[in-house]
C-alpha cells in the first residue's frame, strides 16, 4: 500500500449538523493537507436529525466549490474507507480531554487494522471548545440563538426542521 497519497486526509464525522467548530477544523486541515475529504459516516447507533443526503448537501453548500475539498459519505469501517480513498491520515478534532480517551481507543484500533494510516488529532480553537452538534440541535429545538454556532445553510435547515420563524 505504498501508493497512498500522503497529502490526502479524511475528516470523518456524523456532522448532524455541521457546526462552526467543524468548519474550523476543516479550514485548519486545509493548511496542513493538499486535499481533505469530509466524510459523513453512516452511523446506525445515532438517531440523526438529518438524513445522510441532507448532511452532505448542507456541507457542500457551506463549503462551496473548492477543488481541494471533497464531501462524501460512507458505510462500514472508517479505516477501510480511508484506504479506498488512498489517504494516509484520519483527521480528528478534539474539544476536551473527555474526547481524547474515546478517540485514542479508536485510533489505536484503526492502527492495529492498518499500520499505514495515521490519526492526527487537532485541538479545536478556543471559541469552539464547548460546541457540539447535540448542543446546537437542543438550542434550535428550544428556539435559542444558533446563528453564532452554525453556517447560514445549517441555520436555515434547522429552522425548517424545528418550524422556527425564518
Amino acid at each position: 500500500m505504498n501508493a497512498m497519497k500522503k497529502h490526502v486526509a479524511v475528516y470523518p464525522g456524523s456532522f448532524d449538523p455541521i457546526t462552526n467548530g467543524h468548519l474550523d477544523i476543516i479550514n485548519r486541515g486545509l493548511e496542513v493537507f493538499d486535499t481533505l475529504i469530509v466524510a459523513v459516516a453512516r452511523n446506525s447507533e445515532k438517531n440523526a436529525l438529518f438524513s445522510i443526503e441532507e448532511r452532505v448537501e448542507m456541507i457542500r453548500e457551506t463549503l462551496g466549490d473548492n477543488p481541494r475539498l471533497k464531501v462524501d459519505s460512507f458505510p462500514g469501517l472508517l479505516i477501510d474507507y480511508v484506504a479506498r480513498q488512498e489517504a494516509r491520515v484520519i483527521l480528528r478534532g478534539l474539544r476536551a480531554v473527555s474526547d481524547f480517551e474515546y478517540e485514542f481507543q479508536i485510533a489505536q484500533m484503526n492502527h492495529s487494522i492498518n499500520e499505514e494510516i495515521e490519526t492526527l488529532f487537532m485541538m479545536t480553537a478556543v471559541p469552539y471548545g464547548y460546541l457540539s452538534s447535540s448542543i446546537v440541535k437542543e438550542m434550535a429545538a428550544l428556539d435559542g440563538p444558533i446563528d453564532p454556532y452554525v453556517p447560514p445553510a445549517v441555520k436555515a435547515a434547522l429552522d425548517r426542521k424545528y418550524g422556527r420563524l425564518l
